[in-house]
């Protein structure tokens, strides 16, 4: 059996969605003012999406429990990937923010992480025995 034939694999997915969103938003609001001046991105854009991300992650958790998983909210979760993804690629390219280097890394693994488990989510939702509707066993 295959990782992605595993029937707990889009539930592993969403659940390493939530995690990553829940640590990127705790790191944004707890140092917010350590990662503006490192980063060079403004303290809004930082408080904003780290609120977001909590928001978030706590929504990926609730869906990553149930069984079986709802399909039309976890494409929901797909497309938002992208498109935080492309708004990273677009917040970069715009000029309308002036981050460091290491604040364009920042951005960039945001938006490859999240392009990541955008496509890791599509795999598992064309995985139908992922979700079939059958009670399904423990992680």
């Amino acid at each position: 059996m295959s990782i992605l034939s595993s029937p707990r694999f889009l539930h592993r997915v969403l659940w390493a969605d939530a995690a990553s969103c829940l640590a990127t938003g705790l790191l944004q609001l707890l140092f917010t003012g350590q990662l503006a001046r490192l980063l060079g991105l403004p303290p809004a854009l930082l408080t904003g999406t780290g609120l977001f991300l909590l928001v978030y992650a706590a929504a990926v958790a609730l869906v990553a429990t149930r069984q079986p998983l709802p399909r039309p909210v976890v494409w929901l979760f797909v497309a938002g990937n992208v498109i935080w993804a492309i708004d990273c690629v677009v917040l970069l390219l715009s000029g309308w923010i002036a981050p460091t280097p290491l604040g364009e890394a920042w951005i960039l693994a945001q938006a490859l992480t999240v392009a990541v488990l955008a496509e890791l989510q599509f795999m598992g939702l064309r995985n139908r025995g992922d979700d079939a509707g059958a009670p399904q066993k423990a992680w």
